[in-house]
């Protein structure tokens, strides 16, 4: 249940007779709505192991893709974060695309996907490739309208494809998640996605320094190796279900939050519970955080003044250094960050205004009433 996913639940609890397509679909492993859906999946659900070799398959995903009828329809609605919106539709029917990135590993983290060594160089023919598909399948003939869910993505969809793109931020569930009114413990929050990209290394390492406590909640295929390297101020409590990392989050001092997201729903939520949130300033994190201070690399502070209501800070390089620099100075600035202002900060990323924006879209397009909050 990442970004996507929590997107899609969101949808099929308000559109509850539609049918999904989809790649890969295992029942059970994502919410009651998704599973009430009508589910079509790709030739590749079906292979031996896809569970856990999916990743593997990725230069099979633009065939999979072509491969999904989707026929008789009035409006097809795409979540993409790689081929989703690659599919075929038929002539005339609008194609909103809901665009979570461009497809990361082969446009803007081809380098810490792939490095830069000899994987990367056999891997160049298949990103050149996959980049021609994609932006082929990104005209107007292919999606019709392009909504984005931060400025960022906006900007690599006017990068990559050539198009506008409005934005629409994903929906946050914050009537399941509050501040709990107790004072926070000692410990500091990693919520862990274990690729490339999360920088999980970057926190750990800023931690093999220093005396606090750092909890690192979540699985995937690098925590094994970090975790074996970690120190003992380190803790893994590996993977976790909803109600467990609200406590988590309603319990720390605040959330540690060293990647490079293209919204962050996590850090939304830390906000949600009335926890500050230490991050990198950049991608979706300039949407949803307000900083009281940005740590330049020399480690001066950089005050955010006409930031009201402050909830959180930024640091500016992704290394254990710069990290380093900004837990000591938010330590020394706890006191300026107030929970229930941080909490208000979350409440403008909700479910319903998420609903409302996206209906606006789907009627701009269409020029119908949107199915989605009749």
């Amino acid at each position: 249940m990442r970004g996507g996913e929590r997107v899609l639940d969101a949808l099929a609890r308000s559109l509850p007779d539609v049918d999904l397509y989809t790649l890969f679909y295992r029942e059970g492993t994502t919410t009651s709505a998704i599973d009430g859906l009508r589910v079509r999946t790709s030739p590749l659900n079906n292979l031996p192991g896809v569970d856990r070799h999916y990743r593997k398959l990725l230069p099979l995903y633009p065939w999979a893709a072509q491969r999904l009828k989707i026929e008789g329809y009035d409006l097809v609605l795409s979540i993409s974060h790689a081929v989703a919106k690659n599919i075929r539709t038929e002539p005339g029917v609008p194609h909103l695309c809901y665009c979570l990135t461009p497809m990361r590993y082969i446009w803007d983290q081809v380098d810490a996907y792939l490095g830069n060594g000899v994987r990367r160089l056999l891997a160049r023919p298949l990103i050149h490739a996959l980049r021609r598909h994609d932006v082929a399948h990104s005209d107007r003939e292919g999606v019709d309208r392009f909504v984005a869910i931060s400025g960022t993505v906006a900007e690599r969809i006017q990068h990559h494809y050539g198009r506008q793109a409005s934005v629409v931020h994903p929906p946050v569930d914050c009537d399941r998640i509050r501040p709990s009114g107790e004072n926070p413990e000692d410990f500091y929050l990693l919520l862990g996605g274990f690729v490339p990209y999360k920088r999980d290394a970057v926190a750990i390492e800023a931690f093999r320094a220093r005396s606090d406590r750092l909890v690192v909640a979540g699985d995937g295929p690098m925590r094994r190796k970090l975790q074996a390297r970690a120190p003992d101020n380190i803790e893994f409590v590996g993977r976790l279900p909803d109600d467990a990392i609200t406590s988590l989050l309603q319990r720390c001092k605040a959330l540690v939050y060293p990647q490079e997201e293209d919204f962050g729903i996590a850090a939304v939520e830390a906000q949600a519970a009335g926890r500050p949130v230490i991050a990198f300033g950049a991608g979706g994190a300039l949407d949803t955080i307000r900083p009281l201070f940005v740590v330049r690399p020399d480690g001066e502070l950089e005050w955010q003044e006409e930031e009201p209501a402050p909830t959180g800070i930024f640091f500016s390089e992704q290394t254990p250094e710069s990290l380093n620099a900004a837990v000591d100075a938010f330590a020394a600035h706890r006191h300026l960050f107030d929970s229930e202002t941080i909490r208000q900060q979350a409440e403008g990323f909700g479910q319903a205004r998420f609903l409302r924006e996206l209906s606006s879209e789907i009627e701009q397009l269409t020029g119908l009433p949107s199915p989605i909050l009749s």
